[in-house]
């Protein structure tokens, strides 16, 4: 026994420098993902040792004493990683610390004015009925995405003015101090966070809903540029021997479960000031439109199963290339819109090249005299009719989005959406170019 605890013991000894290697590589790797995670930790620490004077200097702690404290308190919860997410506790916890000092400093006057016998009873009252109400508001979907925090800190705040005024002597001066050592601390938050290497959350929110419509777009160009190409056979690896299909899986899977991400980065943009190019007023809500058309669009194309219809035969080379080249124009036109989108340019997505595929497509179906030919790309003909018309309705909502935030506009003119009429060298034709636009969305019905 005795031998297999020392053999055990060396082992695991042994194993501790491996282990260590891991967990650098580890912090090495979140540090290389996104270099702004290790700015960030440094700001966090110049702003708690500025609020840590409170204390080093004897000057500032005999002005604020241990309400010092709260401006440290302050610091370690508000400041986030984005400014629309430090702003947004910051004045959140400021209003909600004013306000509830406000009441509780009133409610303990009121409640003295009772007597000694009923001054607990008015204030147990009074702290029932305002958290009670306070919680209840935090239902409200409206409250709870913009000021739950609020909410949070006046309940809190409130709660511990009014219970301790009852054995605390001169409230007030209390009172002040905790709310100016919160302030300070949140001044400083918002201050670092502003003008030492900001991350603004509406930046990420733009791109980050930019990249996912880019990862669709990616997966449909492959899709039709690769996947179908096959042929059912085994071919379908990259030169690094990667599956083509595991890479381009990875690549859209990631937008089904953006909602979260893109809903939190929405409520912290809110707060932002105008900065780069996103001005005042910018339309943030737009962003979750965009953001549920393209989820839509990654559940249309996960039942696109590749597998599937790989591993069958294939239909006729006509049919199999009308789907190729409606999974790939749409894939273009995505792309398209979502490099406008990253320009802040308003987007030109051409998808009549997808609905002329479609079109031929149906004609290949009516004509087709054996439907059992065609049956294994069926399911993908479908919804790939689907996805173009959510191609098309992703278009219009980043066109909305554009016009309303003014982003830059191609220089296309009417007369350029009607024909262009450009003279050939020699002075005596001209090349006529129209481009007509097609209905919204073609469905085949079968």
């Amino acid at each position: 026994m005795e031998m297999n605890s020392q053999s055990q013991e060396k082992s695991y000894m042994a194993s501790i420098p491996s282990k260590l290697h891991e967990f650098i590589k580890k912090i090495k790797k979140i540090g290389e993902e996104d270099p702004r995670r290790i700015i960030h930790s440094t700001k966090v620490g110049l702003a708690l040792t500025l609020v840590s004077f409170f204390y080093y200097f004897r000057p500032l702690y005999n002005g604020f004493g241990q309400a010092g404290m709260w401006a440290v308190l302050t610091v370690v919860v508000v400041f986030e990683f984005t400014v629309g997410g430090t702003l947004s506790k910051s004045i959140n916890r400021g209003c909600a610390t004013l306000l509830a000092g406000a009441l509780g400093v009133g409610a303990e006057y009121l409640a003295g004015a009772c007597g000694e016998k009923g001054e607990p009873v008015v204030l147990g009252l009074l702290v029932f009925s305002l958290a009670a109400v306070s919680t209840f508001t935090r239902f409200i979907p409206n409250v709870k995405r913009k000021y739950d925090y609020g909410v949070l800190i006046f309940i809190l705040t409130f709660s511990l003015v009014a219970v301790s005024g009852y054995r605390v002597e001169q409230i007030l001066e209390l009172a002040h101090q905790r709310l100016s050592t919160i302030l300070i601390g949140g001044a400083t938050c918002m201050i670092i966070s502003i003008f030492v290497c900001p991350v603004w959350a509406g930046r990420d929110l733009h791109f980050l809903v930019a990249g996912n419509i880019e990862k669709l777009a990616a997966f449909l160009q492959g899709f039709g540029g690769e996947l179908l190409a096959c042929g059912g056979d085994e071919s379908s690896k990259d030169s690094s021997g990667t599956n083509v299909e595991k890479s381009l899986l990875k690549s859209y899977k990631s937008v089904l479960n953006s909602k979260a991400t893109e809903e939190s980065l929405a409520n912290f943009a809110w707060w932002e000031p105008p900065h780069g190019k996103f001005k005042l007023k910018h339309p943030w809500k737009q962003y979750s439109k965009i953001g549920g058309l393209t989820r839509e669009c990654a559940c249309l194309i996960e039942s696109l199963n590749t597998n599937t219809i790989t591993s069958k035969p294939l239909a006729p080379s006509e049919f199999t290339a009308q789907i190729r080249q409606m999974s790939t124009e749409s894939g273009k036109a995505l792309a398209e819109i979502a490099a406008a989108m990253k320009k802040m340019r308003r987007p030109e997505a051409h998808l009549q090249s997808a609905k002329a595929a479609a079109d031929r497509l149906r004609s290949v179906l009516q004509n087709s005299s054996d439907l059992q030919e065609v049956a294994p790309l069926l399911v993908a003909a479908s919804v790939l009719i689907d996805v173009i018309g959510f191609a098309d309705a992703i278009a219009a909502a980043v066109g909305d989005l554009a016009r309303e935030a003014g982003f830059e506009g191609v220089k296309t003119t009417e007369a350029h959406r009607r024909g262009i009429v450009s003279p050939v060298d020699d002075g005596e034709h001209v090349v006529v170019e129209i481009q007509a636009e097609l209905p919204e969305k073609n469905i085949i019905t079968t």
